[in-house]
């Protein structure tokens, strides 16, 4: 078990509200924390970002192996969603660019 706790978020759906999910989650160190009932509001980012995922890349493959799909979701993720990716929230530039930007102004 690792000394560092990690963090899971997810909404209140009864697989993450279950006696072994829960249990299973304290074995690895982990803290749940769960969006508020009834207040969609508070798992927007993730929704959106999920959403993104499946409709730009998951929905659109098919994977021989579970290591192939793990590591087409690594490149989706570090390569093309958080570097070239145009996200409307921050100007419809990508967030590697973002970031820069804001270094540039500190």
């Amino acid at each position: 078990m690792s000394t560092e706790a990690g963090l899971d978020h997810s909404d209140r759906g009864s697989q993450y509200c279950s006696n072994d999910y829960q249990k299973m989650l304290k074995l690895f160190g982990f803290i749940c924390s769960m969006s508020r009932k009834g207040n969609c509001w508070d798992n927007a980012v993730a929704e959106s970002f999920f959403h993104s995922i499946k409709t730009e890349l998951i929905y659109t493959e098919r994977y021989a192996t579970r290591e192939i799909a793990k590591q087409s979701v690594f490149h989706y993720i570090e390569v093309y969603y958080n570097r070239v990716r145009r996200h409307s929230t921050i100007g419809s530039i990508a967030p590697e660019v973002f970031e820069n930007q804001c270094k540039d102004v500190a």
